[in-house]
């Protein structure tokens, strides 16, 4: 690959619903730019950027792949990324490293959940974006009705640049608006508008440059006082139209036949803002903030956007430099981990390809292999001048299973394969529940942890079973009883004896407390520990279902001791019966972990989310209209009937809602449920006993 400027770089991120052809784009950029010399197909598995065994499988992009393709004299970065909502990490890592997005739209479906989604992640990231209706080779594509359905949601900002020249089996080439040249078949033959499409040409014309000129004052004015406007004078409205976010162009094409693809690349080239058009970056070095323009001649500034466990070279740390030039051979500092890292060589990714190159200037990205400190949203730098710059923003994954090795083999080995699983993907988290003992991995859905399991057996060879989470009910008593127990035990020589006498009460909001109030040396003071131990220790095995007890105070106000058989473990003993047999009679109750929620969802749906939520028991505290056609909800529900809730809002708002949830306190389970629950409890005691 030949080597290119920072001015000459442009990397752009493919986002859009899935399915919509965003794999099959970058394929077709591929083969028409030379890099590779045969069209893949995503359904035949020769895609190259699905390479992943499980993406081939599935047929859909699972993680983000980079394919680098020389157009034009320039370097166009492309960043394909997953268009399925479980896979959000992904395009929040390719946005990061890019500096325009292409929203992929099926000229059938139009605007759907996907493309909603990848709107509002390319506008929390502040990154200019075009849009290319794609497929229009497809039955019944309509690319006038997709116009109007993103001109509807996104307003006039969205102006054609190109019109389609036919559609479905007759699509044979597009116009483009700017030059008025019509432009035929895959190999972009330019030729004479048709006549019947010149009238819709002007009309389509007239509305891209009244949305071009928004974008500069002096063409307005010319614009505005009548006088002809050169196409250079368009070109360079266009490019801050683009680079500003104030014009969002649509193009049109179909990427399997290759037709409108051409011509797609060649704008990106000539209206895609290059790194150094780009706003400097902010970054926090040891003075304070400093600004970090897109020069080779800068300090040096890396994001590390992705981290990958590669099969054969292990680790790949994907990154973007941001500032300076990174060279193969060199040391570089880890800002973030304060920690140096020794740079190998350079790697230029084109899907799974591999090639060695000598330098990654500023704007351009790359790859690095064997790094060992480094993970995702570091800052490579160097140690003279360390710089930090923000770290990608990732969502907090709503859906947790708990997970277990299959075999004893898988056992020792289930730790760090989480552990590096997790390293790979920042919205899969794993944490051990302290209060079920289970080990629970976080994703963003059903389909992300179920992937992460599989790439847990294929890459580290550990096989898991993956099932709901337990709930950590806990139980507590209501009543005040006095409890006594005899702990006697003869077997000849030195026997066993221990009289306790207790008071079991609740202690709501307080926790487990044991007060001693023994008068008179009834139990001796050398074991009134073993009996507060031995209390202790009942309170892990409640009375109902054996969950363990909380809030109760246990009060020590009497006993009796042997001067030959009492001993520690025998007061320890008959303390710990004391509790069991005072918690049977103390009218013991279940309780429940309550979460809070905070749920975002359309307007539209917030009728069947609310129903939704009374059927789980919730008590919703309150509603707030948000910003985009969007309603907050504020409830609390039990932990036992949320705990598919992503599965299950995802099914009511089509995709379109999000939530999160945390502990927030417990409640008394109703009387009816708590049947079920302890009943559950006694069949999975009786099991294990059994197993």
């Amino acid at each position: 690959m030949n080597e290119y400027k920072t001015e000459q770089i442009r990397n752009v991120v493919l986002v859009g619903h899935g399915g919509t052809g965003k794999t099959s784009l970058a394929e077709a950029a591929a083969f028409l730019s030379g890099a590779t010399t045969r069209m893949g197909r995503v359904d035949d598995g020769t895609a190259i950027s699905d390479f992943e065994p499980d993406e081939v499988k599935r047929k859909i992009s699972l993680s983000l792949s980079l394919i680098p393709c020389e157009w034009a004299h320039h370097k166009i970065n492309i960043i394909d990324c997953p268009g399925y909502a479980d896979f959000v990490g992904e395009v929040k890592s390719g946005i990061a490293a890019a500096d325009l997005g292409v929203v992929v739209v099926d000229a059938v479906g139009g605007v759907q959940v996907g493309t909603e989604q990848a709107w509002m992640h390319a506008d929390e990231a502040g990154l200019p974006r075009v849009i290319l209706v794609n497929r229009m080779d497809r039955e019944n594509a309509n690319y006038a009705q997709a116009i109007a359905q993103l001109q509807a949601r996104y307003g006039k900002r969205i102006a054609p640049l190109a019109l389609p020249i036919g559609s479905q089996d007759s699509f044979a080439g597009v116009v483009d608006l700017l030059r008025r040249t019509a432009y035929m078949g895959e190999k972009a033959t330019a030729a004479e508008v048709p006549a019947d499409l010149a009238e819709a040409v002007e009309a389509a014309r007239e509305q891209l440059v009244e949305a071009v000129c928004e974008a500069d004052d002096d063409v307005l004015a010319k614009y505005l006082d009548g006088e002809a406007l050169s196409e250079d004078e368009l070109t360079g409205a266009l490019r801050k139209g683009i680079a500003s976010g104030a014009t969002y162009p649509v193009f049109a094409g179909s990427s399997t036949k290759n037709i409108g693809i051409a011509r797609f690349l060649d704008a990106l080239v000539a209206y895609g803002p290059s790194p150094a058009d780009v706003p400097p970056r902010r970054a926090q070095g040891r003075s304070g903030e400093e600004t970090l323009a897109a020069g080779p001649a800068g300090p040096l500034a890396a994001l590390v956007f992705k981290t990958a466990a590669d099969p054969f070279v292990g680790k790949l740390t994907y990154l973007r430099v941001l500032s300076g030039t990174l060279r193969g051979d060199s040391h570089v500092w880890n800002a973030n981990q304060e920690s140096d890292e020794r740079v190998g060589q350079l790697i230029a990714l084109r899907g799974k390809t591999q090639e060695h190159v000598p330098s990654l200037v500023a704007g351009d990205i790359g790859a690095l292999a064997k790094l060992a400190h480094t993970v995702t949203g570091d800052t490579l730098c160097t140690r003279e001048h360390p710089l930090k710059l923000p770290p990608v923003r990732f969502p907090r994954p709503p859906f947790n299973v708990a997970v277990t090795p299959k075999g004893k083999a898988d056992v020792d080995k289930l730790g760090p394969s989480l552990q590096r699983i997790a390293e790979e993907d920042p919205t899969l988290v794993v944490r051990r529940d302290e209060m079920t003992g289970e080990t629970i991995i976080s994703g963003m859905g059903e389909a992300h942890v179920e992937v992460a399991a599989e790439r847990m057996k294929r890459k580290f060879g550990v096989e898991v079973d993956l099932h709901a989470p337990r709930v950590p009910y806990r139980e507590t008593v209501t009543t005040s009883v006095d409890s006594e127990y005899i702990h006697k035990k003869q077997t000849g020589g030195h026997g066993q004896y221990a009289r306790v006498s207790i008071k079991v009460e609740p202690n709501r909001g307080g926790g487990f407390q044991f007060v001693d109030k023994v008068v008179g040396g009834a139990v001796p003071r050398n074991y009134i520990p073993a009996v507060e131990k031995g209390v202790a220790e009942a309170m892990h095995e409640g009375a109902l279902a054996h969950f363990p007890m909380v809030d109760v105070r246990v009060t020590l106000f009497d006993g009796k001791e042997h001067p030959v058989d009492s001993s520690e473990m025998a007061f320890k003993l008959a303390g710990s019966q004391a509790l069991k047999q005072g918690a049977l009679k103390a009218n013991p109750v279940l309780l429940e972990p309550i979460v809070a929620m905070r749920i975002r969802v359309p307007e539209s749906n917030t009728g069947d989310v609310m129903s939704d939520l009374n059927g789980k028991r919730a008590k919703v505290h309150g509603m707030s209209p948000d910003d985009g056609g969007m309603t907050i909800i504020d409830a609390e529900a039990p932990l036992a009937d949320v705990l598919r809730y992503a599965t299950d809002l995802r099914s009511i708002t089509q995709g379109r809602g999000s939530f999160e949830m945390q502990f927030d306190h417990y409640e008394e389970v109703p009387q009816h449920i708590a049947q079920k629950v302890i009943a559950e409890a006694q069949k999975a005691r009786e099991a294990a006993a059994h197993a």
